[in-house]
């Protein structure tokens, strides 16, 4: 099996290189940067130069490929861009006669246009997907407990003892680690049956600020606090990563989410039903704070 992966130098697509290789796959691996081919390399894959905006590029890096990983890229200058990539992608991959593209959403889906051209741009690629005849399995995840390695909360973990995040202590996420969705990825290329098929994955944990806390304190050894961070000291801290325009964005909906009355789900609750299809063994906030407790905890 050859799997070509797109985002793999990001932690949302990187642990797909090491779950492809655990079933013996060979892996190639797409980057816009030769700075990242030693890490590429060094995780098991072959390195290859291509960017997503030339479409013959694309498609001679498709040639040959058995399956396709891929994730539109997190911050794009202009979001629409998304679609054309996507779209860049898809039709290689059946230009080439590739088996399946498998796709990390990188969020659950909206179920109609929203305003938000990051979330909308994913509904065209949806359409375009299911209307290419291509087959292909939808990976949609929660919120990455990576998340919590952003510079808005990592150092109030080390700094203060806080666990810092812009939502409500109420509002309850199934917090889901990178290396589980990109399992989820890879058993969803091995699985023949899986055609044209969607799944909305998250962690078995739903938990609310302060037991999200109580479990990190359980993993890190350390006692964490939840701090419901405000959305403007929140987008403060993003503006230099994504822009001030992204930044506001991004806060504004947060905003939200603080005054809510109800809360949108950001839990799974048949997640047994998923695991059968996709066997994956499924990491918890605690076991996951214990791995990384160093890069908390100075």
């Amino acid at each position: 099996m050859k799997i070509l992966v797109f985002g793999a130098t990001g932690s949302q697509q990187f642990n797909v290189i090491g779950e492809a290789k655990k079933k013996g796959a060979e892996v190639i691996a797409a980057t816009s940067s030769e700075n990242s081919f030693e890490k590429l390399a060094q995780a098991g894959a072959t390195p290859v130069l291509a960017n997503l905006a030339d479409a013959d590029k694309i498609n001679e890096i498709t040639n040959g490929v058995d399956a396709i990983a891929f994730m539109i890229p997190v911050s794009l200058p202009n979001p629409s861009d998304g679609f054309q990539y996507s779209k860049n992608v898809i039709d290689a991959t059946k230009a080439n006669g590739v088996k399946k593209i498998v796709w990390n959403t990188s969020g659950w889906l909206e179920t109609q246009k929203i305003g938000s051209p990051v979330d909308d741009v994913k509904l065209d690629v949806l359409d375009y997907l299911k209307n290419s005849g291509v087959d292909y399995v939808i990976i949609e995840p929660t919120i990455y407990m990576e998340n919590m390695m952003g510079p808005f909360c990592a150092p109030f973990i080390t700094n203060e003892k806080k666990l810092a995040y812009p939502t409500p202590e109420a509002m309850p996420i199934g917090w889901i680690a990178s290396r589980d969705v990109s399992a989820f990825v890879v058993e969803a290329i091995y699985n023949e049956n899986l055609k044209a098929d969607s799944f909305k994955i998250s962690g078995l944990e739903n938990l609310k600020g302060n037991d999200l806390a109580t479990a990190f304190s359980k993993g890190t050894g350390e006692e964490i606090v939840y701090y419901p961070q405000k959305p403007k000291e929140f987008g403060d801290i993003l503006k230099p990563m994504v822009g001030e325009a992204g930044a506001n964005s991004v806060a504004a909906y947060y905003e939200v989410l603080q005054n809510a009355s109800e809360y949108p789900s950001k839990f799974n609750p048949h997640m047994n039903e998923i695991l059968e299809k996709l066997p994956v063994k499924m990491t918890s906030v605690a076991e996951w704070a214990k791995e990384n407790r160093n890069y908390f905890i100075k």
